[in-house]
């Protein structure tokens, strides 16, 4: 049920219900000089390339369309290891966090029937949420309530994901959680706000959510493969979705009930349905210009991510692009919309394991499907020596940081809380981020010493002006001796996180959250450790010979967990 979004910006109602209209008169002479299909065949499938996936694999099944016409449509990889079926854009997908927007508009569409207001508090649906009248339903539509997410209480996305659960008993697994805010004073991303969202429109509608979408918008529409699963439904052309294990490579990804992601992410769809999706929302078939302008127009605290209502409003190549990315076991979604050229790009991937970064295939295909592609990279030569002269930490303000640091040969980025990325030098003082379309020129003073970065997260247009404010700090390393690797071994918890640290079977320290793959630790001391992977830091108390408390730092992030 993850959300994937980049470089974003808002935008006024105004414009965007004119680029909405202004979509319509696109001339034919303009049109001709974008690329053809074939064209944007052999870019896919040189991106893909690219990517390094492979065809007897998982893979993706891949949508590009401008206005009523499909420029291309294909897939690479395999839809079932088991039976060696290929994949083909025929095939059917869970779409994840995709859902959201189906459910937003859902809800929009009550809103213009007069049977809800945005403003209006949870309370006067569901009268029994704690707080409820204190949260409305805009705040649960971008993501400002402040409820706490139950795909992140701690072991939840293991095992208690395959019960199948009522609305009401999967409300019941958050709703007495503690708020990460109070509501309208913050955005976090949040799954449970959208269960709420597909409770509320139960309560209006008297029917289960998924049935209320299907007969007011699905149905109508003649969208037959887009909708809810249910928990035995036998789904035509149903795509086998996968995962990856570092020991056993592919695997067939996690079980989960279906009742579980609910409102937020259970609906599976077809990369032909998503397009026609995005002609019926985004021509104004669905709703009303009003709830259609609030829907993708981030306010409030929703603003700094750039969040409307089941869509973020972002940038592509200076054009506006509409975007929605899920994460669901077995399977990534993404879905974009750019209105100037009414250009729509869908790709739907079975597996959640590594190989491919969809966020970057969808803008690629994107901003060539506009006829603004990218510049190919020509990465140059530099020495290690050459290399050191761009070490240091960068801050763009009091709370973003990055380092620079060459390992093995190569420069790496480290965002403050984040995992290493290697920077791939196209120019004396300019550097590409790997797979990405980001790149930063370096900026000098007069004695030659490099002093800032001007960073560029679409490759072009407003620069991040990131400082160097010092130094990488010096860190030294020791090795813990078993009794002391002892100490620290066993499972640590707070009520938004928990991880387990262990011994691996070559004596290796490590640690572990649900879910995610093990990282090695490293000591500085017997009791403070950090992660290679991944900008963090682990500080321990000990008690009686072992450890106590787990205290995790990560980018601005503290969190202290107690042994379990």
């Amino acid at each position: 049920m993850l959300d994937t979004r980049r470089h974003v910006r808002p935008v006024s109602s105004q414009a965007l219900l004119g680029s909405l209209f202004l979509a319509g008169l696109i001339s034919p002479a303009s049109a001709q000089t974008l690329p053809d299909g074939p064209s944007i065949a052999a870019y896919a499938e040189q991106l893909l390339d690219e990517q390094k996936l492979g065809r007897d694999g998982p893979g993706v099944a891949i949508l590009v369309a401008r206005g009523e016409h499909v420029l291309y449509r294909g897939a690479r990889g395999m839809a079932s290891l088991e039976l060696g079926v290929p994949l083909s854009p025929d095939q059917a997908f869970r779409i994840g966090s995709v859902t959201k927007q189906f459910a937003a508009a859902a809800l929009l569409k009550l809103i213009d029937e007069g049977r809800a207001r945005l403003d209006d508090p949870l309370a006067k649906y569901l009268p029994a949420y704690p707080q409820g009248d204190k949260i409305s339903l805009l705040q649960l539509l971008n993501h400002t309530s402040g409820i706490k997410s139950y795909t992140g209480i701690p072991g939840y996305m293991a095992n208690p994901v395959r019960r199948e659960l009522s609305t009401a008993q999967l409300i019941d697994e958050f709703k007495n959680q503690p708020a990460d805010f109070a509501p309208g004073q913050g955005w976090l991303y949040n799954n449970s706000g959208y269960v709420l969202v597909g409770a509320v429109i139960e309560a209006i509608t008297g029917k289960p959510w998924h049935q209320y979408i299907n007969e007011a918008m699905l149905a109508p529409n003649q969208l037959a493969r887009t909708g809810y699963p249910g928990e035995t439904r036998v789904i035509k052309g149903m795509a086998s979705g996968y995962g990856a294990d570092p020991a056993q490579g592919v695997i067939v990804d996690n079980m989960i009930s279906m009742t579980q992601p609910h409102a937020a992410g259970a609906f599976v769809s077809t990369v032909d349905e998503l397009w026609r999706w995005n002609r019926l929302l985004h021509g104004g078939k669905l709703l009303s210009p009003a709830s259609y302008a609030r829907m993708v127009t981030p306010e409030g605290k929703a603003s700094a991510a750039n969040y409307g209502f089941g869509i973020a409003s972002q940038t592509l190549r200076g054009q506006t692009l509409y975007q929605h990315g899920g994460g669901i076991n077995g399977f990534v979604s993404s879905l974009a919309y750019m209105p100037q050229t009414q250009t729509s790009v869908v790709l739907l991937r079975n597996s959640t394991g590594p190989g491919l970064n969809l966020d970057l295939l969808s803008r690629k295909l994107g901003a060539f499907a506009i006829g603004h592609k990218y510049a190919e990279l020509q990465p140059i030569a530099m020495t290690a020596a050459q290399l050191k002269a761009f070490e240091g930490v960068y801050a763009l303000d009091d709370k973003q940081t990055r380092m620079l640091a060459v390992q093995d040969g190569r420069l790496m980025s480290t965002r403050g809380g984040g995992r290493p990325v290697a920077l791939l030098p196209v120019g004396p003082d300019e550097f590409a981020f790997e797979m990405s379309v980001a790149r930063f020129k370096a900026q000098r003073d007069g004695a030659g010493k490099v002093v800032a970065l001007a960073l560029y997260q679409d490759g072009e247009g407003a620069a991040e002006d990131w400082k160097r404010s010092g130094d990488l700090p010096v860190v030294t390393t020791i090795a813990l001796s078993p009794e002391q690797q002892q100490a620290l071994i066993g499972e640590y918890q707070s009520p938004q996180f928990q991880i387990k640290v262990f011994r691996d079977e070559q004596g290796v320290l490590r640690g572990q959250a649900p879910g995610q793959p093990a990282f090695e630790l490293k000591a500085t001391t017997p009791l403070n450790l950090y992660v290679a992977q991944v900008d963090a830091k682990l500080d321990f108390v000990l008690s009686e010979g072992r450890a106590s408390q787990l205290t995790l730092l990560q980018g601005p992030n503290k969190l202290v967990m107690q042994r379990r």
